[in-house]
């Protein structure tokens, strides 16, 4: 979806002329002024709400991205046959040509999970023991246990899935999601991140717009103080006086624009009035305290307090009030060691949370139309790392980017599903493999784009998020 297409061009236009308040003459007026063509107008970067290429089954994301990478071996595909290989040295034949990121060289012996997994709801999914809310909502998600990755490594593999490609530079998903479809609220940013803990190893990248114009860049927003840094008015000023340095700002800026053209100056202008609209808008929406007792309660979050609970609430807020695209990121999940420990609060950290969204959303009628994606950068290996031959307190699990596991519910997503089968061991798939780029192909299809569209020219060359590769994942679909 070029900028100078159709699609952008001719909707612009008519929402353009929809939301201004502008007459005729008065917008003719303002283009002689500033010495600037209408096209010039309706091609610069817009938050707009744009036409899909086809109609959509979701028309807003939730990205749920546990930095680190899960286990998958141990929350959803149980694999009894590493039960009878514990504490065993893995075949050779299925060591040959792969690479591993920490462990390497000498016998590498299997270590099958700790952990019980029974089947829940009509479907009969299978899901483990440290996940008993998930379990209520067996039948609203698919889960996908044959996702495969090129990356081993924490911070290209984010960038991967992200962005379609393991290095910096290129716009992540949400901005690729923003730039094609607009957003539905002009007070608030189309793409806003949520983290609970530490930063993922790729940074800022996971939110970033990349080459496309900076206004389809993630806004972070914080769970405590000022939800976005430098909102508030600095002491001692008043909100005429905040108004009159942004009414100045604009002048200049305006200015800039009309002499030198760059799109980024009209970013610039916009992004100033909406940081001066989220003084009122902001504030209320991060306040979860006027939630019911009982929602908090669903979702066992805590006001004031810096939680995944809490963002996963804060999450249906934001798209609740138009938002396009909202990413939680949890940390800590790179359990090299731990498996025993550190892994069930983990577990505990976020299943409450993730699964009274899912309850939430379908309860209000949002969730038919609203993507819940759940997953991260890839999984971890069927051998053992660290602990005893046969497991110990401190055994845990090294990085495998050949086969992992995501969940989906909700946006035209087929539920009560598992997608895909890995081999006896766990190490490959041999059902249904789903690519990351076949992953992003499917999200942007169920968000109304086709992914072959969805391009930008950049230094002579149509880029788009899922490169040249990516298949729309049919069995998902509704």
């Amino acid at each position: 979806m070029n900028t100078e297409t159709d699609f952008t061009v001719t909707q612009s236009r008519r929402l353009f002329f929809q939301s201004s308040g502008f007459s005729l003459g008065s917008m003719a007026l303002a283009n002689l002024l500033h010495h600037e063509t209408f096209a010039a107008r309706v091609n610069k970067p817009t938050l707009l709400p744009r036409r899909p290429h086809f109609a959509p089954k979701a028309k807003r994301v939730i990205y749920l991205h546990m930095i680190g990478a899960p286990s998958q071996l141990d929350m959803f595909d149980n694999k009894p046959e590493l039960k009878k290989w514990h504490g065993k040295a893995c075949p050779a034949s299925l060591l040959k040509g792969r690479r591993f990121a920490m462990i390497d060289g000498g016998k590498m012996s299997l270590i099958a999970s700790p952990y019980a997994f029974n089947k829940y709801g009509q479907s009969g999914t299978e899901i483990s023991e440290l996940l008993p809310h998930m379990r209520s909502i067996a039948d609203d998600v698919a889960i996908v246990k044959t996702l495969h990755t090129d990356e081993i490594n924490h911070a290209p593999a984010q960038m991967m899935l992200h962005s379609g490609f393991g290095r910096g530079g290129r716009p992540s998903f949400g901005s690729w999601v923003t730039y094609g479809l607009g957003t539905f609220n002009q007070n608030l940013p189309a793409f806003v991140s949520l983290l609970t803990g530490a930063m993922g190893g790729a940074g800022t990248s996971l939110w970033s717009n990349g080459f496309l114009p900076s206004v389809y860049q993630g806004i972070r927003f914080r769970s405590q103080g000022d939800a976005v840094l430098f909102l508030s008015n600095p002491a001692g000023q008043s909100p005429t006086d905040r108004r009159r340095i942004f009414d100045a700002v604009k002048t200049m800026n305006e200015s800039s624009l009309a002499d030198i053209g760059d799109p980024e100056i009209a970013t610039r202008i916009s992004q100033y009035e909406m940081a001066y609209r989220m003084q009122t808008s902001v504030p209320e929406l991060m306040d979860i305290s006027g939630e019911p007792e009982s929602v908090l309660a669903q979702y066992g979050a805590q006001p004031g307090k810096a939680t995944f609970a809490n963002n996963c609430l804060l999450a249906r807020r934001l798209i609740e009030r138009g938002v396009r695209v909202v990413e939680l990121y949890d940390s800590d999940w790179d359990h090299h060691g731990g498996l025993l420990t550190r892994l069930p609060r983990k577990c505990q950290d976020i299943d409450q949370g993730m699964t009274a969204l899912v309850k939430d959303l379908k309860q209000r009628g949002m969730l038919d139309d609203t993507l819940v994606i759940w997953g991260s950068e890839f999984g971890r290996t069927p051998l053992r790392q660290g602990g005893s031959a046969t497991g110990g307190k401190s055994v845990g699990r090294d990085h495998h980017k050949d086969a992992y596991t995501m969940w989906m519910a909700g946006g035209g997503i087929k539920g009560g599903q598992t997608y895909g089968e890995t081999s006896e061991l766990g190490f490959d798939p041999i059902e249904k493999p789903v690519h990351v780029h076949d992953l992003n192909a499917t999200l942007l299809h169920l968000m109304g784009i086709d992914h072959e569209k969805l391009t930008f020219k950049y230094q002579g060359r149509e880029y788009r998020l899922t490169d040249v590769h990516g298949n729309v994942v049919d069995g998902l679909l509704e």
